[in-house]
């Protein structure tokens, strides 16, 4: 789907337009059901900023920055 991803311990984050990556969870969803699975279970958890862009790696550096000052 074109979409930047960050895979972690507790998931996958995915960087992009509402829309792709809602059309990407879809067909993750679709593939899966076709793979055989009767049920899937998906927990989201949603971010959206108007007042400035932020990456995954912008957010990433600016909590190592804030770790970095607290020692």
């Amino acid at each position: 789907a074109g979409l930047k991803t960050l895979m972690h311990g507790y998931g996958t984050n995915i960087e992009g337009e509402w829309e792709e990556v809602f059309a990407a969870v879809k067909k993750c969803h679709e593939v899966v059901h076709t793979m055989g699975a009767p049920r899937i279970s998906t927990t989201i958890r949603l971010g959206t900023r108007t007042d400035r862009a932020q990456t995954i790696e912008d957010k990433i550096k600016s909590v190592e920055a804030k770790l970095k000052n607290k020692n």
